[in-house]
């Protein structure tokens, strides 16, 4: 099973190696990670992706919050939540496909960001789901490069009543 986990923590030298080192130390993969400052710049928040079962998980959890740098451990496993990616493409644009490719990025509510004589670059936000879909879109194009974020999480707010 996939699980986001955020990480809050202080922000200061090392955390993130002592972070990494606990997952590879233990043989736990880190299928995606991102790392930035919060509100208050002395706190850190890390947007872990792992697999595992739930034992596995609270492996993790335990051995995470046994290392001082870290104030908070999250699971969004099992909680209504916000997830989001970016992506930059650099796909060849030429004369003829120009159009479809701008209508692809319509569709996907996607943005040139920038253009060459021969190239688009094109930048997405979305869950993994919808940048895989125009990534398989633009593939025939001629993708020259892709750059991805990691998973970012946030629960989702109370609703009204």
């Amino acid at each position: 099973m996939r699980h986001t986990i955020s990480v809050l923590v202080a922000n200061e030298f090392g955390v993130l190696s002592r972070i990494a080192g606990l997952f590879s130390g233990r043989g736990f993969n880190i299928e995606s990670l991102c790392v930035a400052e919060t509100l208050d710049p002395k706190i850190s928040r890390m947007t872990i992706v792992t697999t595992g079962d739930d034992s596995v998980l609270e492996q993790i959890s335990k051995h995470l919050n046994k290392l001082i740098s870290v104030i908070k451990v999250h699971d969004f496993t099992e909680e209504e939540h916000i997830e989001r990616e970016l992506a930059l493409i650099k796909i060849t644009a030429n004369s003829e496909n120009r159009a479809e490719i701008l209508s692809i990025v319509d569709i996907f509510r996607a943005k040139v960001v920038d253009v060459s004589p021969r190239t688009y670059t094109v930048e997405i936000t979305g869950d993994g789901e919808k940048i895989r879909a125009i990534v398989e879109l633009m593939r025939p194009f001629g993708i020259k490069e892709i750059v991805r974020t990691g998973r970012i999480a946030m629960a989702r707010s109370a609703k009204q009543k």
